[in-house]
C-alpha cells in the first residue's frame, strides 16, 4: 500500500492537533479525563513511530501488516469521532452556562466539524467512560501487536502541547497558482482599497481547510508587483498553533527593520514596533492563525494603530471563527476546491517534473484516476505527485490508485487537514 504511511501520518497529525486543543483540555479537566487524553497522546506517538517501518515491511509480511494498518485506520476515525463528540459537549455545556446568549452568538462558537450539534443531547458519563475504555484498549492492542509483526520504532519529533507544521516564508515555492487567479485578484482588490468604515487597520482573512492552498495564494499576493508598490513596509510571520505574542511581535519588528531584536519584554518590543510603523502604510501577513482569543488579538495589534490609512493584515486560517473574531465584520475570503483540470495540473507538475507526459500515456491515465480521488485538494495532488515522481512503473502507480486508504478518505475529508 504505497503511500499509506503518508495518508495515515496526515490523519494522525489531525488527531494530535485536536488533542492539543485548549478547549478540549479545559473540558477534560472538568470531566476528570485529562489522564486518559494524555495517555492517548503518548500511545499515538508510539504507534506513529511504527508507521515508517510498517510501510517498509508490508511487502514481506503483507497480510499481517495490512491488517494492522487497517485496524489503525478504523481506530483513528473512531478516535476522531470521539474527540468531536467531546468538543460538541464542551460547546453545549458552554451554551447552557450562558442561557442569555443569542442563538447567533452560540452558533459562532461551533466549529465546522461539529455540524451535528444538538443542545438536547449530552454525552452520558457511562457512555463516555465506555468509549474512553474502548479507545484505550485498542491503542494498547495495536502497540502490543508490534512485537509479533517485528515493527521497530522510528521516533517522530513532536510536541503534544503545541503541534507545529513546518514554518513558512514569503518566498514562492509553487511556480503557478492553478485555479487561483480569481482568488488572487479578489484578495489584491481588498488589499488595495484604502477606505475603511472604522478608520482602523484593515484585516483580510483567507479561510480554507488544510490543503486548500491558502499559504500559496498569500505568497502570490504578497509578491505581486501592484502590492509591492502599494505598501511601504511588509512583513511575513508564520504564527501556527502555538501563539506567542512576544515572538510574533519580534518577528514583525525584525522583518520591517531588518535588524535583530534581542529584547524580551513585550512592552519594549511593541514600543519599538510602534515607532517603526508610525505613519507608514504596511502589509503584515499572519500565516496559519489558530488562536480565537480576542484579548490576545487586541494585545497583538495595539502597536499598529498609528499606521497610515490603508494599512492591512492579511491572515490565513482554517477556522472561520478566527476570521470573524479578527475582522469584527463577518467578511472573509473563503477558498474552494480546485477543478479537476487544475487539480491535474498540480499533480502532473509534481509527478512528471521535466518529463514529457506524452511519453507516459499509461501513467497519465492512472494519474488522472488518482486525481479524481484527490477531491480538488491541492495539497493531496501535490503530495501524491511528489510521492510518485520517482515511481516509473504502472504497478507502483496502480498501488496508490487501488489503495484501501481511498475508501476512508471518502468518509472523512478532514483526512488531508495538515
Amino acid at each position: 500500500m504505497v503511500g499509506g504511511e503518508i495518508f495515515l501520518s496526515a490523519f494522525i497529525q489531525v488527531l494530535f492537533e485536536k488533542l492539543a486543543s485548549r478547549d478540549l483540555w479545559n473540558f477534560a479537566l472538568k470531566k476528570q479525563i485529562r489522564t486518559q487524553l494524555a495517555k492517548w497522546s503518548r500511545m499515538l506517538e508510539q504507534i506513529e513511530a511504527l508507521l515508517a517501518d510498517a510501510e517498509d515491511k508490508q511487502m514481506t509480511n503483507q497480510r499481517g501488516i495490512t491488517l494492522w494498518l487497517e485496524d489503525l485506520e478504523d481506530l483513528a476515525y473512531d478516535l476522531d469521532d470521539v474527540l468531536d463528540e467531546f468538543a460538541t459537549e464542551a460547546l453545549q455545556r458552554k451554551m447552557m452556562e450562558e442561557p442569555r446568549a443569542s442563538a447567533s452568538k452560540v452558533h459562532a462558537f461551533i466549529p465546522t466539524c461539529c455540524v451535528s450539534f444538538n443542545p438536547s443531547t449530552l454525552v452520558s458519563g457511562s457512555s463516555m467512560s465506555s468509549k474512553i475504555k474502548d479507545i484505550t484498549n485498542r491503542l494498547q492492542d495495536l502497540f502490543d501487536r508490534r512485537i509479533g509483526l517485528g515493527l521497530q520504532n522510528v521516533p517522530v519529533e513532536r510536541s503534544v502541547k503545541a503541534p507545529q507544521r513546518p514554518p513558512t516564508s514569503s518566498l514562492i515555492h509553487e511556480p503557478s497558482l492553478y485555479g487561483g487567479d480569481g482568488d488572487k485578484r479578489a484578495i489584491i482588490e481588498l488589499l488595495l482599497t484604502d477606505q475603511l468604515s472604522n478608520g482602523k487597520v484593515g484585516v483580510v482573512p483567507i479561510v480554507g481547510m488544510g490543503g486548500f492552498g491558502k499559504t500559496t495564494l498569500a505568497q502570490m499576493v504578497y509578491n505581486d508587483e501592484m502590492v509591492e508598490k502599494h505598501f511601504e513596509m511588509k512583513a511575513w510571520v508564520c504564527v501556527s498553533q502555538a501563539f506567542d505574542i512576544v515572538g510574533v511581535t519580534k518577528a514583525i519588528l525584525e522583518s520591517v527593520t531588518f535588524q535583530t531584536c534581542d529584547f524580551k519584554a513585550l512592552d519594549v518590543v511593541q514600543v519599538l514596533l510602534k515607532k517603526a510603523l508610525d505613519g507608514r502604510k504596511f502589509l503584515i501577513v499572519l500565516d496559519d492563525v489558530w488562536n480565537k482569543n480576542h484579548d490576545d488579538w487586541s494585545n497583538l495589534k495595539s502597536p499598529f494603530n498609528d499606521g497610515a490609512s490603508g494599512s492591512k493584515f492579511m491572515v490565513t486560517t482554517r477556522n472561520r471563527d478566527v476570521a470573524l473574531m479578527m475582522t469584527g465584520t463577518g467578511k472573509y475570503h473563503s477558498l474552494k476546491r480546485l477543478s479537476k483540470e487544475d487539480c491535474w495540473s498540480v499533480f502532473a507538475q509534481h509527478a512528471f517534473g521535466n518529463r514529457s507526459i506524452d511519453e507516459n500515456p499509461n501513467l497519465v491515465s492512472i494519474g488522472q484516476k488518482i486525481v479524481e480521488k484527490c477531491g480538488g485538494l491541492p495539497l493531496a495532488a501535490r503530495t501524491l505527485g511528489g510521492l510518485l515522481r520517482s515511481k516509473l512503473t504502472n504497478d507502483e502507480w496502480e498501488r496508490v490508485l487501488n489503495s484501501e486508504m481511498w475508501s476512508y478518505q471518502t468518509r472523512k475529508v478532514r483526512f488531508f487537514q495538515l
